[in-house]
């Protein structure tokens, strides 16, 4: 059987190999480098909880060790603190975790090498493609120049992708968004875990906004927002605001430890189409954003929790085509709305007070850039699909919990039949639907009486009925939940829809819409047999 090629060995494309893997599916990631990422800690990520979490259940172990969750969030105001938000631990908001990339590359990178169902093909540069129904066929050149077989490609390449170019996909957009010079520096400053982000400061070569963002041992990525097409930043230049700013905020220039500095141009893009046949772009090369602070590393990652599972349900049993086309509906949504929401919010906070005074119910400066930076509002938080063309036909049994369809799921402590419990989170991206039952008081009892009472027995069958692969859990409450509510929730933590009680039937129309209906005779023998277990990643 052929694996999947994916183009493009940055962190989206190392993401997408390893969630494949996880689900057996074999992948060849064709890199066009060395292998070995040039460190620059300038170059930083910054991972919401979801992608986090994704990251760190794909096996990447330098989270903990060089990423730093913030504690705390501060605006800033000319000399005024206008607002200051705790993240993290009990009371505070979620935390993003910041993360040096070459880091955050390295340990996606560690784990592909206890991975057996992963190749990493160094020096190889896709220049030519061509599909059948059965796969795609690329070429690559380099010192190991050869021809490639895969059965789907992903395009994981970057803003020039080579991929989209050869699927000739037009990616319209804005150029020149914002520009920012950056500077990695080890120092301290007053706010120890916590980042900043300073409007209007109050010093001559401040400029209209600086931020302030910690990273592990002590070191500070400062960025600072530059006019859209303004003079090139000499060193000099860059070190007079740097020294300026430390001062500011210290009282006089503290010692610090220059690492890295640069300048980077912001652009928004979205690619016209995200799939052709077999072949799929994600990350930069379908989507640029990244103005106001947004993350485009996240939506990257988003790309991959979306179009893994849907690839290995392809894989195995074959897929009809309204799965593999769901990828784009949701995905390219999604993101469009992001770009929508940050390109509005853009005159409101780069056109001065009085453009807000004609707009209705715009929202406060302070809450949009707390959206963009932190992920929360449209410029931030996880997406949802509410109109996702997998959402199953309208049941009198279905029920509103506190999660609407469409949207990520709570994670919450579940129990499986064998009696183990874990997070549901940790239950994801397997490949397989999870059907969750809310059952109070289950904690309490032994697993030999609850796992044969009640509407157990008759779950579990109807579970065990459905077209897809499923696992049954158990939660003692979920948020919005009766007693005896089931929940259907997809591979990527995407509720399908809750039930008021065992529906069989309705589960199974649920389960059946989730896969995109039953794939026809012809797509089940264009793909790979599903008894045919031998994998070529040679």
């Amino acid at each position: 059987m052929d694996p999947v090629i994916v183009a493009g060995a940055g962190p989206v494309g190392l993401a997408l190999s390893l969630a494949l893997a996880a689900q057996g599916v074999p992948a060849v990631v064709l890199d066009e480098g060395t292998g070995a990422d040039e460190q620059r800690p300038a170059r930083t990520a910054i991972l919401r909880p979801d992608t986090a979490a994704l990251v760190a259940r794909l096996g990447c172990t330098t989270l903990g060790d060089e990423g730093t969750h913030w504690t705390g969030w501060r605006l800033m105001r000319r000399k005024q603190l206008m607002r200051e938000l705790p993240l993290g631990g009990e009371n505070g908001a979620p935390a993003p975790l910041h993360i040096p990339q070459h880091a955050l590359t390295r340990g996606l990178r560690d784990a592909i090498a206890d991975q057996e169902l992963v190749r990493l093909a160094t020096g190889s540069r896709l220049d030519s493609l061509e599909q059948d129904e059965r796969g795609v066929t690329v070429h690559t050149r380099g010192p190991g120049a050869t021809w490639w077989r895969g059965s789907h490609l992903v395009g994981c390449d970057g803003a020039r992708s080579t991929v989209r170019k050869l699927l000739n996909i037009r990616f319209p957009g804005r150029t020149a968004v914002e520009r920012h010079a950056v500077a990695a520096l080890r120092v301290e400053l007053p706010w120890p875990d916590e980042a900043l982000l300073h409007r209007q400061p109050p010093w001559p070569s401040g400029g209209e906004e600086v931020s302030a963002r910690p990273l592990a041992d002590s070191v500070w990525r400062l960025d600072w927002l530059l006019p859209a097409r303004g003079e090139l930043v000499t060193p000099d230049a860059l070190v007079t605001r740097l020294r300026d700013t430390l001062a500011g905020w210290c009282g006089e220039t503290p010692p610090y430890e220059l690492l890295d500095t640069g300048v980077y141009t912001l652009h928004h893009r979205l690619a016209r189409r995200w799939r052709v046949g077999r072949a799929f772009l994600a990350g930069d090369a379908a989507h640029l954003l990244g103005a106001v602070g947004t993350q485009g590393l996240d939506e990257g990652l988003r790309d991959v929790a979306n179009l893994a599972w849907k690839i290995a349900e392809d894989w195995h049993r074959g897929a009809t085509e309204t799965l593999l086309d769901s990828y784009q509906a949701e995905r390219r949504t999604a993101v469009a709305s992001r770009l929508r929401a940050a390109d509005q919010s853009l005159p409101i906070l780069r056109g001065g007070s009085g453009l807000r005074t004609y707009m209705p119910g715009a929202r406060g400066h302070d809450t949009l850039l707390a959206d963009g930076h932190l992920g929360h509002g449209p410029l931030g938080a996880p997406p949802s699909y509410p109109h996702s063309p997998l959402a199953p036909p309208y049941a009198e049994a279905q029920t509103a919990v506190g999660t609407p369809p469409g949207a990520p799921v709570t994670d919450v402590l579940v129990m499986a039949p064998d009696g183990t419990t874990a997070r549901l989170r940790d239950r994801l991206w397997r490949g397989r639907l999870l059907v969750v039952l809310v059952a109070p008081g289950t904690g309490v009892w032994d697993r030999r009486h609850w796992v044969s009472a009640g509407v157990m027995p008759r779950l579990a069958a109807a579970v065990k009925a459905l077209p897809v692969r499923a696992e049954l859990l158990v939660t003692e409450a979920y948020p919005g939940a009766a007693a005896h509510c089931v929940l259907l929730v997809r591979p990527d933590g995407h509720l399908v829809t809750a039930f008021g009680g065992v529906r069989p039937a309705d589960l199974y129309a649920a389960a059946d819409a989730a896969r995109g209906g039953a794939p026809s005779v012809s797509s089940r023998t264009s793909g790979p047999p599903t008894t045919d277990r031998t994998v070529n990643i040679n």
